[in-house]
């Protein structure tokens, strides 16, 4: 038990060791050496009969080589990723899309060494950011690339269209010689007709220049832009970078496996920082406050005792459908209801007070407009439906 107690920690300090040399963004031969020393520590401590084995598996129907097609998840990511960007209403975007091997093979025609290969990569993924003189500035005169090398990478990495431009480079009569690049072209052109299928073809562009740090990604890769549209009036330049992205990791989860067993993946993440940093700007530009809830109306007392009235009414929204909350509180302050709404963006109350009571009617009220009028209760239901089906605008 004390070895074993002994083999865990030095597990743990591994694992720790691999986790920092990720974070700290170390050569891709550094960290697989490290994941390499980790899973033979793995190994060393065998099956524990106490714990439940984890067992990576792929889909019965699996057939790398038979009848499954690896871009069919690609181009269904891709279809997933424009839905959602589109439902958020952040504005136009466009998806560029590339291939680990078209890459590796451009890397290669032209010249590039494999010792250098990830820097060169780190100075293309710069085009979109800044001039095409400035990327070659940084690969001869600070990396040491040979300026006919850069030229060469040049011709390719400024091109970027669609199906059109994959046919062409198929014919590329030295990039159509290298094997990767001839698999990484063939897919993306099977990809497109996916793609077109889906409708979304018109969203994508294939992108020369792209390349995602490409420490793991094994096939197709891509990332989400804005198509920024001239500031409006007291709006800054939108400078947020890729919105979404992702791509597929065929070898990723298959380091953490002792068997070393191939496990096909394809993902995308969404930036939701940088999305919030969007609305949050352009909400901040016309002056708007970010709502932070649903609720369509406040239930509030301007009297004490009145929560058990306030329950009733609530009750009475809630089975109407209407999205109400109220303050816990039993006596609050209606200065403090009030600005509760204000605060978190609720656009109406429905305040109850003892006139209101004898009167049979719930004095309703406008958050924005602070506009007060008398609803007979039996009316309220349908008065506050009618209010709220009223668009807001919130970008």
């Amino acid at each position: 038990m004390a070895d074993r107690a002994a083999l865990e920690d030095l597990v743990r300090v591994q694992g720790e060791r691999v986790r920092g040399l990720k974070q700290q963004k170390a050569s891709a031969e550094q960290i697989e050496e490290e994941v390499a020393k980790l899973l033979k520590l793995k190994a060393q401590l065998g099956p524990d009969e106490g714990k439940p084995k984890f067992v990576l598996k792929t889909p019965k129907d699996f057939d790398i080589a038979g009848q499954f097609d690896p871009m069919l998840p690609d181009a269904e990511c891709l279809k997933i990723m424009c839905e959602i960007l589109s439902s958020l209403q952040i504005g136009d975007f466009l998806v560029k899309v590339n291939d680990r091997r078209i890459l590796d093979g451009m890397f290669a025609i032209c010249g590039v060494s494999d010792s250098k290969f990830r820097t060169i990569c780190s100075s293309v993924d710069k085009l979109d950011k800044v001039s095409w003189e400035e990327v070659k500035n940084e690969m001869v005169g600070e990396k040491g690339l040979a300026p006919e090398v850069a030229d060469r990478i040049g011709d390719y990495v400024q091109q970027h269209g669609g199906v059109s431009l994959v046919e062409q480079l198929l014919q590329d009569p030295k990039l159509s010689q290298n094997k990767q690049a001839l698999e990484g072209l063939g897919d993306l052109k099977l990809l497109f007709e996916y793609l077109t299928l889906f409708g979304i073809a018109d969203k994508i562009s294939f992108d020369l220049s792209l390349a995602r740090g490409l420490d793991y990604y094994t096939g197709v890769i891509y990332e989400a832009v804005l198509l920024q549209p001239p500031a409006r009036a007291g709006e800054e330049p939108l400078g947020v970078g890729s919105v979404a992205a992702g791509g597929r990791y065929d070898g990723l989860v298959g380091m953490f496996d002792p068997k070393g067993r191939k496990v096909p993946c394809v993902g995308l993440s969404i930036g939701v920082e940088r999305i919030f940093s969007i609305v949050e700007q352009r909400l901040e530009a016309l002056e708007e406050k970010v709502r932070t809830t649903e609720t369509q109306v406040l239930v509030a007392s301007a009297q004490k005792k009145l929560l058990e009235e306030r329950l009733k009414l609530i009750s009475e929204l809630w089975d109407a459908g209407i999205k109400a909350e109220l303050l816990y509180k039993k006596n609050p302050k209606l200065l403090n209801q009030l600005q509760y709404c204000e605060e978190t963006g609720i656009p109406l109350v429905a305040i109850i007070g003892e006139q209101e009571l004898k009167d049979g009617v719930i004095k309703l009220r406008s958050v924005a407009s602070r506009e007060e009028v008398d609803v007979r209760r039996e009316d309220l239901v349908e008065e506050i439906k009618r209010r709220t089906s009223q668009p807001l605008c919130i970008c």
